[in-house]
């Protein structure tokens, strides 16, 4: 427990830093958009670990409704300080123990940290129980190794759809 606190007090912390952080990423980030907007689609979506919201708020039109989470109160008051959509609700949430019903969201996004959290197995199991049986997941996870990221995108994709 005292991990996953030092955790949230580091998020807590940098939400005002983070999306100057994430500014280099831009490029990739602009094509994750392209690849999901179609994806999400008049859907229903979750997404867990919003941070300060970037994905949510660039998907948002193309969705039918989003819950975008994270376990980070002040991630949270950052992503609502510019939130300008109705379709948009943000809320601070545990991801191990999420307050939806089983089997409500068509989709649920979680980028950039199954990897970082203490228990992806119980994390998935409790996506598993929220995601429609014909919902996706999807995971995008970026790694900063040599081969290209729109390449690393696309299979993603190609995986995610089997």
């Amino acid at each position: 427990m005292i991990a996953m606190q030092e955790h949230k007090n580091f998020w807590d912390k940098n939400a005002g830093r983070y999306d100057r952080f994430m500014r280099k990423d831009r490029a990739a980030y602009d094509e994750m958009y392209e690849l999901i907007r179609p994806v999400v689609r008049h859907k229903t979506v979750l997404e867990l670990a919003t941070g300060t919201g970037l994905i949510a708020k660039h998907i948002v039109n193309a969705a039918a409704h989003i819950e975008a989470t994270d376990a980070s109160a002040e991630m949270i008051a950052e992503a609502k300080r510019d939130n300008r959509s109705a379709k948009l609700h943000f809320s601070v949430q545990d991801m191990f123990r999420l307050p939806y019903a089983e089997a409500s969201f068509d989709v649920v996004i979680v980028s950039n940290a199954l990897h970082i959290v203490p228990q992806p197995e119980k994390a998935l199991a409790e996506i598993r129980r929220v995601l429609k049986n014909d919902g996706v997941l999807i995971a995008p996870t970026f790694t900063h190794a040599g081969n290209s990221f729109s390449g690393k995108v696309r299979a993603f994709f190609m995986r995610m759809a089997g």
